[in-house]
């Protein structure tokens, strides 16, 4: 794999990976809260960006990046779901089209712009203006670099969020799996289904075998092992939501006295809350996806983290 960095410094320098000829993945370390993963695909016609960054900093880096390797312009953005750091630069690529699945344009528009959000402590979004996606798709749809073909599939269930899609190239056996995966970091599906991120790594995922997966957060990966550990992560998640509705226990007071073992070496733990909230709302009787009390969920997650706000770096 060839790479180049760009400027950005903190917390780490983000890298850009080409991990088939003519696709490339940008991970942006470390992967923690507002700080994703994207990819290109370059071709004759321009490039196919998969998704784009949290910030005006550092979507222009990206953009940098891209223009480092071809002049080509950005013709096409994938957003593979709804949530800020995927989709708060869509507005700095005026010439493209951006595409995503058509809950992710409902979800984008009901967020809004970037804005002062007081459970982290102070992404600095600069000059950044709401842009929904504006071509939408159900089920499916396909786009091309060239001869090369990739697939843009919705999931088909609320996993990490409502409107979750993949970009499969399988030609050259490479998937783009958006927030499904966060290698090395802790799963979030507050504004999804733990019962129905399951299924889709097992219905969807695995079946795929993948030879490169460039997940929304954390390193490119081969093999299963990322994928295995997320599921023991989402089983671990399930049993804890039932003892805590057995116990009459609140998301928060079951996850303050949880032992996270295994699992306390990756990043943003305080997810765990979050994730919480959302299982037990299901249990409860909730479908998957279903609007939760987002912001009490989150002051829990501030209140697990010692009262202070969440870390970011972006």
């Amino acid at each position: 794999m060839s790479s180049l960095v760009s400027d950005i410094t903190v917390p780490g320098r983000p890298e850009v990976q080409e991990v088939s000829a003519g696709v490339y993945a940008y991970v942006q370390p470390d992967g923690t809260w507002w700080i994703n993963n994207t990819g290109f695909l370059t071709g004759p016609q321009g490039v196919i960006s998969i998704d784009a960054c949290s910030t005006e900093r550092r979507t222009r880096a990206y953009q940098a990046a891209i223009a480092a390797v071809t002049p080509a312009p950005v013709r096409t953005v994938l957003n593979t779901h709804h949530h800020g750091d995927h989709t708060f630069g869509n507005c700095l690529f005026p010439g493209a089209a951006i595409v995503a699945h058509e809950r992710a344009r409902a979800e984008a528009i009901a967020f809004g712009p970037p804005r002062d959000l007081s459970f982290w402590d102070g992404p600095d979004w600069g000059d950044l203006s709401l842009d929904p996606p504006f071509v939408t798709f159900t089920d499916q749809i396909a786009v091309h670099a060239g001869d090369l073909r990739a697939d843009v599939r919705y999931v088909g269930t609320a996993a990490h969020t409502t409107n979750d899609s993949i970009v499969w190239i399988p030609d050259r056996s490479v998937l783009f799996c958006g927030d499904l995966i966060f290698n090395g970091g802790t799963p979030f599906l507050l504004m999804g289904s733990v019962a129905g991120a399951v299924e889709v790594l097992e219905q969807v995922l695995v079946p795929l075998g993948a030879q490169t997966i460039v997940p929304g957060h954390g390193p490119v990966f081969s093999g299963s092992e990322p994928i295995e550990a997320t599921l023991d992560y989402l089983g671990f998640v399930l049993d804890l939501a039932r003892r805590t509705v057995e116990a009459g226990l609140s998301p928060l007071e079951a996850a303050r006295d949880t032992d996270l073992g295994r699992f306390a070496g990756w990043s943003d733990a305080e997810r765990i809350v979050g994730n919480l909230h959302r299982a037990c709302a299901e249990l409860g009787g909730a479908d998957r996806g279903a609007p939760v009390d987002v912001v009490a969920a989150l002051t829990d997650m501030v209140t697990y983290n010692g009262g202070q706000p969440l870390s970011c770096y972006a």
